[in-house]
């Protein structure tokens, strides 16, 4: 069979074997590239030609991966985020795209050049903290995690993509302990409701660590204790900005008012929905 055979087969087994329609193609396309360890262009050139005799037994295994519903991410072992690559594990969340608002805001609120002060609450891979410090070549970064393993993953990336002397990772509970004032803050924080943990899909709720995912019955715990704290730690002038799941455009500018907060504005992600909320005091 041709390369393109091989990947049509996969994108109907992925199909049938559960894995959503609109992803199956484009998973079963990408495993190959991988399994090929070729870039788009060398995929397309090479669909109606025959294949590497290697080639069918590993794009297999890559299949049987993506059909135990394992996220591509964790299978490659990477994700694109703001035009960098980012190592992915079990132990942090895949990087997605309405979290790169945080930094589209984030540039539009300061000039490149400020050598401003910058804290990432809950890193994670690290993603949001390596892409600012990439974008903002004059600031320091504090980033935390309560997960050892998530920090370890973050250094690596920041390693990776030449920031690690300008990020200081600490291993906190959100800013307990950090007592350096910022003039930006930012978090994607845990955000989900631990009564909807059955309505993901396998590839979150299975994969994912609940500990970067669920924040209390109501999804909004984590939200709650992060207000007050960043309010201590944010200079004169300064911002904090958030991303926030489906459904809290408006409790969580509510619970950030308690903390004198107040929405300076707000972005929605492609499908209309309000992803990342800028808040200033």
């Amino acid at each position: 069979m041709t390369l393109g055979h091989f990947v049509a087969q996969a994108r109907e087994t992925l199909r049938t074997g559960g894995v959503p329609p609109d992803e199956a193609a484009g998973d079963a396309e990408f495993l190959a590239r991988h399994a090929l360890g070729c870039d788009l262009t060398q995929y397309v050139l090479s669909r109606d030609r025959l294949p590497p005799s290697e080639f069918p037994q590993r794009f297999t295994a890559l299949i049987n991966r993506r059909l135990q519903r394992e996220p591509v991410s964790q299978i490659v072992g990477s994700r694109e985020f703001w035009g960098l690559e980012f190592e992915v594990t079990r132990d942090v969340l895949t990087p997605r795209p309405e979290t790169e608002l945080i930094v589209e805001v984030a540039l539009e609120t300061f000039p490149r050049n400020a050598a401003i002060v910058i804290m990432d609450v809950g890193t994670g891979s690290g993603c949001l903290a390596v892409a600012l410090a990439t974008e903002f070549r004059s600031a320091t970064v504090i980033a935390s995690d309560i997960s050892p393993a998530a920090l370890e993953v973050a250094q690596r990336n920041a390693a990776r993509h030449a920031v690690a002397d300008r990020i200081d990772f600490r291993l906190t509970d959100l800013l307990d302990g950090v007592a350096e004032r910022a003039d930006l803050i930012v978090s994607n924080p845990p955000y989900v409701a631990s009564r909807d943990s059955v309505s993901l899909p396998p590839e979150v709720r299975e994969f994912e660590p609940d500990i970067a995912l669920f924040a209390g019955p109501d999804g909004l715990g984590v939200y709650r204790r992060l207000f007050p704290i960043a309010a201590e730690r944010l200079r004169t002038g300064g911002r904090l900005i958030v991303e926030v799941g489906y459904g809290q455009a408006t409790v969580v500018p509510a619970l950030a008012a308690g903390s004198g907060w107040r929405v300076e504005r707000a972005r929605e992600d492609l499908q209309g929905i309000t992803r990342t909320i800028v808040f200033y005091r």
